[in-house]
């Protein structure tokens, strides 16, 4: 099956240039996704919130019902599964994008499957959250370990350790507290990041205050052994250990750095950022688009579906413009 647009990744932003490409009269789109559709949300803890209001993670124009301000994962998992069958554009599930190679003209989009689809135009909406930052520490891939955080039911009564202070740790912390769990925060950082929840933080202080959850700032994770991990104390330099049941690896993630560069993006070493035009969000292979988070590198917090959305806008006018 060829098309006119393939896009790779079928998270919000990749459905919402899908919405776009629509509207404007582009029917032949194609939605490439190797888990299934808006697999990075699957991943999103149970009963999570989103810090956005549901309007503002709206996409194709679609109203986004809910009876909170902020919606839940599970609504956000219905929402956008109504927008693509409202849109309906073409899906591959379950399906992963190897390669990417132009040849007269034409993008040849190899997947492993072994087939390949054709199209004049190619979005890559990979976003990130299949890629967890890896520490590189003897003990990090150990059965205990983990580095997304789901719910809190198998951790009660063990004692946990979360590695990292931005919204998801303490969003986390706060939930395994309140189901019997052992919980300690361990940041190289004096303090929680600025970017975490703010209407979450006053509630995780006073937990800490009261000795309910424990933290351990100024801390490198050197490595992770069965039941204990060990930190150096970055202001004495001194090696200690932390018993740990579970350890959680909440230190955030990256995109897909080997495939952008496999296709022939060049991506900037320190950053991790792909090179585009800011303007018309196309890479120097023309006609090749990045689209929302793939686009933040190791800035992670500068992308939100807010914004993957107006990227969607854009590409969408540009691909119409040149298909006449």
């Amino acid at each position: 099956m060829d098309a006119d647009v393939i896009i790779i990744g079928g998270g919000p932003t990749g459905i919402a240039a899908a919405a776009e490409l629509i509207k404007r009269g582009i029917k032949k789109v194609l939605i490439i996704e190797k888990g299934s559709l808006t697999e990075s949300i699957n991943k999103y803890p149970k009963r999570m919130v989103f810090f956005s209001t549901a309007e503002n993670i709206e996409i194709g124009g679609l109203p986004f019902p809910t009876s909170n301000v902020k919606p839940t994962r599970i609504e956000a998992l219905q929402y956008y599964r109504k927008v693509v069958a409202y849109f309906d554009p073409n899906l591959l599930l379950f399906t992963e994008v190897t390669d990417i190679k132009r040849k007269n003209g034409l993008f040849h989009v190899n997947t492993n499957r072994k087939n390949t689809y054709k199209a004049k135009f190619v979005i890559v909406a990979t976003g990130y959250f299949d890629f967890p930052r890896k520490l590189n520490i003897p003990g990090e891939n150990l059965p205990h370990v983990t580095k997304y955080y789901d719910e809190p039911f198998k951790y009660s009564f063990s004692k946990v350790v979360i590695i990292g202070a931005g919204n998801s740790s303490v969003s986390a912390a706060l939930e395994l507290y309140r189901h019997d769990v052992d919980v300690t925060v361990v940041h190289r950082g004096d303090d929680f990041k600025k970017t975490a929840k703010y209407w979450l933080v006053p509630d995780l202080k006073n937990r800490i205050k009261e000795g309910k959850i424990k933290t351990q700032f100024n801390r490198e994770l050197t490595s992770i052994e069965e039941g204990k991990i060990n930190v150096k104390n970055l202001k004495t330099n001194k090696q200690e250990e932390i018993d740990a049941d579970f350890v959680i690896m909440l230190v955030g993630y990256l995109p897909d750095v080997e495939f952008l560069q496999k296709i022939g993006l060049e991506v900037s070493k320190e950053a991790l950022k792909p090179e585009f035009n800011e303007n018309t969000f196309e890479t120097k292979i023309e006609n090749l688009f990045l689209c929302g988070t793939v686009m933040a590198g190791t800035k992670t917090e500068t992308i939100f579906i807010e914004n993957g959305r107006d990227h969607a806008k854009v590409i969408a006018e540009t691909i119409k413009s040149r298909l006449g």
